[in-house]
C-alpha cells in the first residue's frame, strides 16, 4: 500500500494514500474504524477518485473528436500516483498532472489537485481541475468513499440506513451491463430512507439520476452517525456486494454511457466543459454525528 499521510484534529483522524489521492482510513477520537475492512474477497477499494470518466463507457472507448482511447471504467487517476504539494497537521493537497500515461487515453493537458482537510468532525474533500490546453476540455468527476457496514458502535448490521435530505420521488437507474439502460426501477426508499439490506445490491449499484438531496445520513437509529454533504454533484449511486462489510456512497457529477451510445464524448450526459486556462471545482464532506 506504501506510505499513507495522516492528517488529524482531536475528533478524527484520516490516512491517505498517494496513489489515487484514495482516502484509506478514518478514525474517531477512541480509534474506530469508520471504513472498509478492504476485504479482498469483495472490494479492495477504499474511496478512489473518479476522473475523467464516472462508470463505464460503452466498449470502454472514449469517443473524442473522430479519434477512440481506451478507458476503463471510473477512468485512470485512481490508478495514478498523486504528488503531495502542500501538508499541515490537519489537511493535506494532491495533485496529478497530465503524464505520458494519461495522454494516451485522455488527450489532455489537466492538473487535477485534491484537498482533504479536517475541521473538527468533519473531513472535507475538495476537487480542483484545471485545463492547461488551448481547447475546452470536457471531464467528469466522481467520489466513491467506503464506510464500515455496520459502524463500529455496536449496533447491528441490519439496523443500518441511509436517510436521503430531501424527496426523492422518482424512480431509479436501470443498469444494463454497467451501462444505463433506458428502463427505470422502482425507488427502493421508504419515504426518505433506505433500509439496507444485502438483496438491494443483488443487480449491481442504486443510481439517483438526478438526486434532489444534498447530503444523507447513515447509520443505526442509536450510536454515532455520518453525514454526507454533496452540494455539487447531481447525481448519487449507492453500492455494495452482499455480504461485504462497507457500503458506498457515491456523489459523483457524471456517470456510465447509455447504453448503444456511440457518441462523442462531449456530447455524453453528465459531462461538462471547462474552458482553456478554466478551472472547475467541488467537494463533499464527511461529518461524524454523535
Amino acid at each position: 500500500m506504501g506510505e499513507l499521510i495522516q492528517i488529524s484534529t482531536g475528533d478524527l483522524t484520516a490516512a491517505i494514500n498517494p496513489l489515487g489521492a484514495e482516502l484509506t482510513s478514518l478514525r474517531d477520537a477512541q480509534d474506530r474504524e469508520l471504513m472498509t475492512d478492504a476485504d479482498p474477497a469483495f472490494w479492495t477499494g477504499h474511496a478512489p477518485i473518479l476522473f475523467p470518466i464516472v462508470g463505464r463507457l460503452n466498449g470502454d472507448v472514449l469517443r473524442l473528436d473522430g479519434r477512440t482511447y481506451p478507458m476503463q471504467q471510473h477512468g485512470f487517476a485512481r490508478r495514478q500516483r498523486f504528488e503531495v504539494v502542500a501538508r499541515d497537521d490537519a489537511s493535506v493537497r494532491f495533485r496529478l498532472a497530465a503524464n505520458d500515461a494519461t495522454r494516451a487515453c485522455y488527450p489532455f493537458d489537466f492538473v487535477l489537485e485534491v484537498t482533504f482537510t479536517l475541521r473538527q468532525a468533519t473531513l472535507a474533500i475538495d476537487v480542483t481541475i484545471a485545463n492547461r490546453g488551448t481547447a475546452p476540455m470536457p471531464a467528469s468527476i466522481g467520489f466513491h468513499p467506503a464506510f464500515a457496514w455496520p459502524l463500529p458502535y455496536g449496533e447491528p448490521r441490519a439496523g443500518h440506513r441511509i436517510v436521503f435530505g430531501a424527496d426523492e420521488p422518482g424512480a431509479i437507474v436501470e443498469l444494463q451491463d454497467g451501462l444505463f439502460a433506458a428502463s427505470r426501477r422502482p425507488s427502493p426508499l421508504d419515504a426518505r430512507t433506505l433500509h439496507l439490506t444485502d438483496a438491494l445490491f443483488a443487480d449491481d449499484a442504486l443510481i439517483w439520476d438526478p438526486v434532489e438531496s444534498s447530503s444523507v445520513t447513515y447509520g443505526a437509529d442509536a450510536g454515532p452517525r455520518l453525514r454526507v454533504d454533496f452540494p455539487d454533484t447531481p447525481y448519487l449511486g449507492i453500492w455494495t456486494k452482499p455480504g461485504a462489510a462497507f457500503v458506498c456512497i457515491e456523489p459523483w457529477h457524471g456517470h456510465a454511457d447509455p447504453a448503444g451510445f456511440a457518441g462523442d464524448f462531449r456530447d455524453k450526459p453528465g459531462v461538462f466543459d471547462i474552458a482553456p486556462d478554466g478551472t472547475w471545482r467541488c467537494g463533499i464532506a464527511v461529518s461524524l454525528l454523535r
